[in-house]
């Protein structure tokens, strides 16, 4: 977390203020903004990879005081402008595309506004598949569910408990109990109440209309702001079969261990 505040130069309303960060992801937080602050992201990584990243950013529900620009050698557009409210909006951009750039806007008392937002830089392939509207709804090839299994970042075996629609958001919320947790990146999935049983959510597109169903199925997905986001979501019992005949050829691409 980077938190910055605009009153220890309030009399340098036109100062532009650097900011460089280091991590893949974390957040910013300009309390009482003024002037304008440019937003570099430089993360450990080899600039070679860099036309590889893509960036996105979400800002705070309640993030105001500020227009946030995209620049590129001293040209502006306007991602994110002040006083928008779009639950959960996410805005991504090509790494190469330019970088960040926050401009203060005039304000009778600066003291009330805070402008922040939450970042990501990652692979360009891991971002398209999230933000490409229909893939959450696509069902999955053999292939790619077996990739989907060797490289996502939760991967469970569980059942959907309830489905809840959040109709602002466009999401759907899938509430899923956990029989096998494979793998996770962050503790989404945990144990709860006295039965010791493993829960968790998962979310997806509300135009995918996920409706609650009998069975076991194989979750997949990724971890996005905070958030599961699923990916492949085959029936339990396809996957076994799938996996069984990818592992007779010798063509899987990594070993789960499905029973």
């Amino acid at each position: 977390l980077s938190s910055l505040s605009g009153l220890t130069h309030e009399s340098h309303k036109k100062d532009v203020e650097q900011v460089y960060l280091r991590c893949s992801e974390g957040s910013i937080e300009w309390m009482y903004p003024t002037g304008a602050l440019i937003v570099n992201l430089r993360p450990n990584t080899s600039p070679a990879s860099y036309k590889h990243l893509t960036v996105c950013i979400k800002p705070f529900k309640d993030s105001a005081g500020a227009n946030i620009y995209l620049e590129k050698t001293g040209e502006l557009k306007l991602l994110v402008r002040d006083g928008d409210r779009s639950p959960s909006k996410v805005y991504c951009f090509g790494y190469d595309q330019g970088g960040l750039f926050i401009e203060a806007t005039p304000q009778q008392d600066i003291s009330r506004k805070i402008t922040g937002f939450q970042y990501e830089l990652m692979n360009k392939g891991v971002a398209s598949d999230l933000h490409r509207g229909s893939a959450p709804c696509r069902p999955c090839s053999d292939t790619e569910v077996l990739l989907a299994v060797c490289t996502s970042d939760f991967v469970i075996r569980g059942s959907i408990q309830d489905v809840t629609n959040e109709a602002e958001e466009q999401e759907t919320v899938i509430h899923v109990g956990v029989n096998k947790l494979y793998r996770q990146k962050s503790k989404v999935f945990q144990l709860t109440g006295e039965s010791g049983n493993w829960r968790g959510q998962i979310k997806t597109l509300l135009e995918c209309g996920v409706k609650p169903g009998d069975g076991d199925f194989l979750f997949t997905g990724r971890m996005h702001f905070g958030e599961a986001r699923l990916g492949c979501a085959p029936r339990f019992k396809d996957f076994q079969r799938m996996y069984k005949e990818a592992k007779d050829k010798g063509l899987n691409p990594c070993e789960i261990g499905p029973d």
